[in-house]
């Protein structure tokens, strides 16, 4: 009996899955059970789940386990226990992410179950734990997966992904058009975490007092002096700039080859005049809600259009950025240059992160 059960926390997972106990023992293998009786196992399982029961009771409020006397639980089992009842399926996420934490949306997750083969306990044990981490935190200053891993006890990964998707629900930005897709939770995952890190107001006494969830607003409306790059003047230097580094950076054949596709990208698509009305449309909320979808219309499926490879599209990218500390505005002015390094450095990531 102790090596098929030999501690709670074998069955922890397959509670947390909502298994039924006579199916996690019909799912072992005979030789594992050796001569202890089915019947057995089973009552051994729902002891051990009857256990789970009440243990889930305290869950929602992590901090709370060391305080209670009830459960003898050592700091380790506690610990294992949180990160298993607060871990997700990234497939169940991806599913829920951008949508209301409604209790509407709450009852819709019979189809979420289906999608992604998970339990509909578990997708609701999911759906609540990111509603529950969302309300915690929402109002808090300071680093928000800290503030996440403080309140829940969480490990450090599990936070950070957790305030991936607060910052997602709290911002509202549109993951679920047709044309997002293609994008898996680890690529939401990946760009939020630049923009919470290099886009959030780092100052605890932010001139605005936003939350840990909230851009920069200073940052935002200095986004708007972009716009001298719209001018048509600048936006001819910019281009010229481009290309006179590009021949510095690449052989003739390799200019030969991509010339025409980065002189498309600039001129007729107007990348310049995409990518600072991206960045102005940051301070209005339906702008900022479509930041993905304007990055896959207006930056990515142009660039496909074009025919740039992933490599081409990082050498343009990474040249657009660069460019501009030559040109008079910028020279002049330090903070409009730390303003556009500041925003082109994630801009640049989550381009390449999204681009396929």
């Amino acid at each position: 009996m102790e090596s098929v059960l030999a501690d709670g926390l074998n069955c922890v997972d397959h509670w947390f899955a909502a298994q039924e106990a006579s199916r996690l023992v019909r799912n072992k293998e005979k030789a594992v059970l050796g001569l202890v009786h089915e019947d057995l196992v089973i009552s051994d399982i729902l002891d051990q789940y009857r256990t789970f029961q009440l243990i889930e009771k305290l869950l929602p409020a992590p901090t709370q386990l060391s305080e209670q006397w009830t459960h003898q639980l050592t700091p380790t089992t506690q610990r294992i226990l949180v990160e298993k009842y607060y871990d997700f399926s990234d497939s169940v996420i991806r599913e829920i992410l951008g949508k209301k934490l409604s209790g509407r949306n709450r009852k819709d997750l019979d189809d979420v179950s289906d999608k992604t083969s998970v339990g509909i306990k578990s997708c609701r044990r999911q759906f609540d734990n990111v509603k529950r981490v969302y309300k915690t935190v929402e109002d808090m200053s300071g680093n928000l997966s800290l503030n996440i891993q403080t309140n829940f006890l969480l490990p450090k990964n599990l936070a950070q992904k957790y305030a991936a998707v607060v910052y997602i629900a709290n911002n509202r930005f549109e993951t679920n058009k047709r044309k997002l897709q293609y994008l898996q939770f680890s690529d939401y995952c990946s760009v939020v975490t630049e923009m919470m890190a290099n886009w959030s107001c780092s100052d605890p006494d932010c001139k605005y007092e936003e939350t840990s969830m909230d851009i920069d607003r200073e940052f935002l409306q200095n986004l708007r002096e972009l716009r001298v790059l719209l001018e048509r003047e600048a936006i001819d230097e910019h281009k010229t700039l481009v290309m006179r580094i590009l021949k510095t950076k690449v052989s003739d054949r390799k200019l030969a080859d991509i010339d025409s596709m980065f002189k498309v990208m600039i001129v007729r698509v107007s990348l310049s005049r995409n990518v600072i009305n991206i960045a102005y449309g940051l301070n209005h909320s339906k702008e900022m809600r479509d930041l993905f979808l304007d990055i896959v219309e207006k930056i990515i499926e142009p660039s496909k259009s074009a025919k740039l490879t992933v490599s081409d599209m990082t050498l343009l990218m990474s040249l657009y950025k660069e460019s501009p500390q030559f040109m008079e505005p910028f020279k002049t002015n330090k903070e409009l240059l730390s303003v556009w390094e500041r925003f082109m450095n994630t801009f640049n990531s989550c381009v390449l992160k999204m681009y396929r």
